[in-house]
């Protein structure tokens, strides 16, 4: 791993002590926070945010870990390729190859890897098609996009509804939410939740999603998951591909999977080894339960390599 460079983030965000770099892995550039020692974390946020929400973990991960955390691709302030018919320039096939060549450039052929949302997302698609470099994976409030298509009923219209509206043809959702991007994002699906979680974080977001690109980017996210993302898992059941590297899933035990999933049950279609629980928690679990988060992610990670030792 390269030496750190000066961390040119804001105090208090959590990442005091981090390196702070733009690193260009295939045909994007991301930003990426990288700190601490030990075997490597790779950490993937969701959405509306960016890497900023491991803001009240990762300081402490990285007393055990060598914590990485960049923004996916179209989100914060990492490039935003041009789009596809397709959609596969947004699809997590891409950002998962993007995951794994960053480690790799950072000198990390294999690593863990804690998702949350569309992270998440990422994060099992990267244990399906690099199953050679993912060791451990934490997805967090998600089961596959295949099973939430597939399983899509008026719930799903009506409690995410975002699915929908957002991977409507361009440009029905971006016109909509350009004039007030901040009231959607934040308020109109998730009740102002997300402004108040940490300053520095929200502000982050905020930034973020005043800018059209991101705005852009972000639906064509959703489109992939409507489009490729599906395709994508439904051949990989067809195939019977599925996940061989341990696999723990955290969920909100006051949010949706909770209601509509036996979400363990669906994971064990998908993979070998699964294992997890539901924290007291609304959808944003690193936020709203940081500890307990915490405490997951380090018995279920550093286990892993306690006994790969």
């Amino acid at each position: 791993m390269p030496p750190p460079g000066p961390d040119t983030g804001t105090r208090g965000d959590g990442f005091d002590g981090f390196a702070q770099a733009r690193l260009t892995v295939g045909d994007v550039t991301l930003r990426v926070r990288s700190g601490g020692s030990g075997p490597p974390l790779l950490l993937l946020h969701g959405y509306p945010e960016t890497h900023l929400m491991w803001g009240g973990v990762a300081a402490e991960l990285a007393e055990d870990f060598t914590v990485v955390a960049p923004d996916l691709r179209g989100y914060g302030d990492s490039s935003k390729p041009p789009t596809v018919p397709g959609h596969e320039t947004y699809g997590k096939r891409a950002m998962a190859d993007d995951g794994v060549r960053l480690m790799r450039q950072l000198g990390f052929d294999a690593f863990d890897v804690v998702g949350h949302d569309r992270g998440g997302r990422v994060a099992y698609r990267m244990a399906l098609d690099s199953p050679d470099a993912v060791r451990r994976v934490t997805v967090m409030d998600v089961v596959p996009t295949g099973e939430v298509w597939a399983r899509a009923d008026a719930r799903l219209a009506l409690g995410y509804w975002h699915w929908s509206f957002l991977a409507l043809p361009e440009p029905v959702p971006e016109r909509l939410i350009a004039p007030d991007p901040e009231f959607f994002f934040f308020d109109a699906e998730f009740g102002g939740a997300v402004r108040g979680f940490a300053p520095e974080a929200v502000a982050d977001y905020a930034r973020s999603v005043r800018d059209p690109a991101v705005v852009h980017a972000i639906c064509e996210d959703y489109r992939a998951g409507a489009t490729c993302d599906r395709d994508d898992d439904d051949a990989d059941r067809a195939a019977g591909r599925r996940i061989t590297c341990p696999l723990q899933v955290l969920w909100a035990g006051r949010g949706a999977l909770a209601t509509w999933y036996d979400t363990l049950a669906v994971w064990r279609e998908w993979a070998d080894d699964v294992t997890g629980e539901a924290l007291d928690s609304g959808h944003f679990l690193a936020e709203e339960r940081p500890a307990e988060t915490l405490a997951a992610i380090r018995r279920f990670h550093g286990d892993g390599h306690a006994q790969a030792a």
